[in-house]
């Protein structure tokens, strides 16, 4: 069985809140990806620092370049989905939404998300910790996804047993 159903269409556009919404992350994004995440990189290392060693401090633009080429691909194939949280005229990248097929047992998916320092704690991010779990429940075709950092710590998730 592969991860998602052959005829699975993914969503290229979900509103989040009045004037925000998310979208495939494309290469062409980031000269506003770069800013976002590394003005944000202490928080999101603190995050996704022991688990995927992202984002590195020497981190270049290029290498981010590379870095959404690759999740441009991914999502092509479906093999995996980085969503980007962009305000209405896609003039500033706030967030990311991972959707990942499991790395770990008892999942059939694992989801992860952020958004940069000025939204943490603002009714943005809070539409988007709303969203994530029912838009993956209503649009895409999981039984049990897991939301790392949500259900549980990255430190739990770590723990688990890889997936046979």
């Amino acid at each position: 069985m592969t991860w998602l159903p052959e005829d699975f269409v993914h969503p290229l556009r979900v509103p989040v809140l009045d004037g925000y919404h998310l979208r495939p992350i494309r290469a062409t994004d980031t000269e506003i990806d770069y800013p976002a995440v590394m003005g944000s990189r202490e928080r999101l290392w603190s995050i996704f620092g022991e688990a995927w060693g992202w984002p590195a401090a020497t981190m270049t633009e290029e290498e981010d370049r590379k870095d959404l080429a690759r999740h441009e691909r991914e999502a092509d194939a479906h093999q995996s989905f980085n969503y980007a949280l962009f305000d209405a005229d896609e003039t500033a990248l706030l967030g990311c939404v991972y959707i990942d097929p499991p790395e770990k047992q008892d999942a059939d998916a694992e989801l992860s998300w952020w958004v940069v320092d000025e939204l943490v704690g603002t009714q943005v991010e809070k539409a988007l910790d709303a969203l994530v779990p029912d838009w993956i429940a209503a649009d895409w075709p999981f039984r049990h996804p897991r939301c790392i950092g949500r259900d549980l710590s990255w430190q739990e998730w770590l723990a688990l047993p890889a997936r046979k």
